[in-house]
Order: structure tokens, then C-alpha cells, then sequence
């Protein structure tokens, strides 16, 4: 009885600590847009041990595809088993992905030509300042990366592209890259806007390869790139021809082209290289 006594609490002390250590996920949080005049939800994933450490962590924004909601990454990205594994078996660094929902009001990432729905100020202005305020972030380049699918894959290569100060990595998957021509783009936004100037500046920003061929290269090059997209993807073409612009200017990047199609089945399986790829980055000098 004397024995048993002892090790009850022993008991308890320990099976306190393993729930402490264990990752939590909050995936109805909000947060009031002044930008976008609404209230915004998000998703974050708080690695093990989270609780009861002190210290920060790197950050990875993750972007869902059109379609799902800040959710979307959650439930059918099984993100937390995936992230609690590659932390577990020591193939990527613990670290906090926030998840953002850009699915209520209007669907996208990016500010509308006219400059009323602001979505990409709303990410960079607001959304990033608060989560990096609300929890133990390291708010430096180095640690902080960007990887989304489909509509976010596109984000993601677009946020990189505008912000390369701000992320040391990007991993779009199955991503959007828009390619269009011009006199098409012209020809579907001149009835809304007639600023040619305008126009010009919102096709500059929001097409992949023009952003190859205006950026800064030093800029591009300070972001690590990682891309990987199915072969039976619909968006392979897009993915494609940013790979061959990006060999033949000179720019570090990786790509990947494995079997698969545009499906949940594939990016759960992307998500673990994603991990071990922005943690190599984070762990850069």
C-alpha cells in the first residue's frame, strides 16, 4: 500500500506531462479586419510542448485551395498527424502553421483590380502582425515560410514573389500560376477599369513568369523553393513552365513531378517533404 502510494502521484506527475506535450490545433479562431471591414477566421497548430516551454518557434503559413476554408488543411490535410510525425521522427523541426481563410466574402488571396476587396494588405498588414504577436513566433526571414495548394499554391508563389524579404522559404503545391496573355487580360477587365497604366501594373503583379522577368533576382534567390505538382495535375503546365523559366535563368529552386492528380491524396503525401524542407531552411546559416 506504502509502494502504491508512492507511485500514484509519480503516475499522475508523468501522464500531466504527456498531455502537456501533446500538439494542439484551434481551427475556428477570428480576428476583425479593419482592411477588409469583417471578422476573419484562421487555424493554428501549436507543436508538442508548446505549453509549457518558453521559447519561440519558426512559423509556416499554410494557404488552402479554393473551395475549403481555413479548415480545409485541418480535416482533410490531417495536418496535425502529419506534423506530430515529422517532428517525432526528427525529419523536420517543431514549429506553429497558421492557417488562414480566404473563402468568406470573396474567394482568393489577392487585392480585386480595383483595389476594394484588399485580401493580400489583410494577410500582410494584419493577419501576420497578430498571430506573430499572439504566440511565440520568431518574426525574422529566417524562420518564417510559405506553402499552400491549388489557389494557395498560387498564393503562395505570389507572397513570395511580393514579399521575398519576409519568408525564407516557398513551397507551392499543384499551385495556380496564372500565364494569361495580355490582350485576354485586357479584354476581361477593360469594362471594370480603363486606366491602361492600371491594368498593366495588375497583369505585371499577378502573372508567374512576369514576376520572374521584373523581380529583383537577388530577391528571388533569397527564397528557398520547393515545388510539386501531380502528373495527371490539370495545373501542370503552369508549374512547368515556372520550372523551365526558373532553370534557364539560373534559379535555385526545387521541383518536383510525381504520380498523382489534383487531390487530397497528394498533398497529404507533399506535406511531410514541405516540413523537412523549410526546416532545412530554417536551419540554414
Amino acid at each position: 500500500m506504502k509502494i502504491l502510494r508512492i507511485l500514484l502521484p509519480l503516475f499522475f506527475v508523468s501522464f500531466s506531462g504527456l498531455l502537456a506535450q501533446e500538439s494542439r490545433v484551434f481551427d475556428a479562431l477570428t480576428l476583425d479586419s479593419k482592411i477588409l471591414g469583417m471578422e476573419r477566421k484562421f487555424a493554428v497548430y501549436l507543436p508538442p510542448g508548446y505549453e509549457y516551454s518558453q521559447r519561440s518557434y519558426p512559423v509556416l503559413y499554410l494557404l488552402h485551395g479554393a473551395g475549403d476554408d481555413q479548415t480545409g488543411w485541418v480535416q482533410f490535410g490531417e495536418v496535425q498527424r502529419i506534423a506530430d510525425n515529422a517532428f517525432e521522427d526528427g525529419t523536420a523541426t517543431p514549429m506553429i502553421i497558421v492557417m488562414p481563410d480566404a473563402n468568406t466574402g470573396k474567394r482568393g488571396y489577392f487585392n480585386d483590380i480595383k483595389n476594394e476587396w484588399r485580401y493580400e494588405d489583410f494577410f500582410f498588414e494584419e493577419l501576420m502582425p497578430y498571430v506573430e504577436s499572439q504566440y511565440r513566433i520568431k518574426r525574422v526571414k529566417k524562420y518564417r515560410a510559405i506553402s499552400g495548394l491549388s489557389m494557395g499554391g498560387g498564393g503562395t508563389y505570389f507572397y513570395a514573389m511580393h514579399r521575398p524579404d519576409l519568408f525564407s522559404s516557398a513551397c507551392p503545391l499543384s499551385a495556380s500560376l496564372r500565364n494569361t496573355a495580355y490582350d485576354d487580360f485586357v479584354k476581361r477587365y477593360e469594362g471594370d477599369v480603363k486606366d491602361k497604366d492600371q491594368l498593366k501594373a495588375y497583369y505585371d503583379k499577378h502573372q508567374a513568369l512576369r514576376q520572374l522577368e521584373l523581380n529583383d533576382m537577388e530577391k528571388i534567390k533569397s527564397v528557398k523553393w520547393f515545388f510539386d505538382c501531380g502528373d495527371d495535375d490539370f495545373l501542370y503546365e503552369g508549374n512547368s513552365l515556372v520550372h523551365i523559366a526558373m532553370k534557364k535563368m539560373e534559379i535555385p529552386h526545387e521541383f518536383r513531378i510525381r504520380d498523382g492528380a489534383h487531390n487530397w491524396t497528394y498533398w497529404r503525401e507533399s506535406l511531410p517533404n514541405v516540413l523537412a524542407f523549410v526546416s532545412d531552411t530554417f536551419h540554414q546559416k
